[in-house]
């Protein structure tokens, strides 16, 4: 008896529908730039820029002669068209805050790779892909909410520099999964 079941999550930090919204993905070799900021300023003026990014997961699984198999794609996006900033404020310096957001949902992405890699490939791997996903996400969220309170959204460059050397550290370590 063969099972097959598709289940796609595509979520963004605002949920965004990915059929109606472009992306742009992560790549080591490619930085962000003004220019890929779409969006419209919102929100209270002492915030300059704000970064859209979130994690793409589709997976499909299916039981052959008692064998479950897996497939999945992992993948960090960023939303031009929900991204937004301030021509007249901002600079280098923030355009910088603005990828480290982008680069912790990358972060979190080679880490749900790694953790799906790792899931037994049981009966239950609906029930355990869905909580392994769930865990990640709400950690990214937690991640990025410490990024912006600690840097004080970029104003504490202390605090700053050190999130950025602890991202770059990360990325490294879960190189593995990019």
């Amino acid at each position: 008896m063969k099972a097959f079941l598709f289940v796609s999550i595509f979520l963004a930090s605002l949920f965004s529908s990915e059929s109606d919204e472009k992306k742009i993905a992560w790549n080591e070799n490619s930085k962000l730039s003004w220019s890929d900021f779409k969006g419209t300023p919102s929100g209270s003026r002492e915030y300059v820029a704000s970064t859209n990014s979130g994690i793409s997961f589709s997976y499909s699984y299916g039981e052959r002669n008692g064998k479950i198999n897996l497939e999945y794609t992992i993948q960090s996006n960023f939303y031009p068209n929900l991204s937004w900033y301030r021509p007249e404020i901002v600079n280098d310096y923030i355009l910088r805050h603005e990828q480290a957001h982008f680069d912790i949902s990358e972060l979190f992405a080679r880490k749900l790779r790694k953790k799906v890699e790792a899931i037994p490939l049981t009966k239950n791997i609906k029930k355990e892909i869905d909580a392994v996903y769930s865990a990640n996400e709400k950690e990214r969220q937690d991640i990025q909410h410490a990024f912006d309170k600690e840097s004080v959204h970029s104003r504490n460059e202390e605090g700053e520099l050190k999130w950025q050397r602890f991202i770059a550290a990360q990325l490294k370590k879960y190189e593995r999964w990019k």
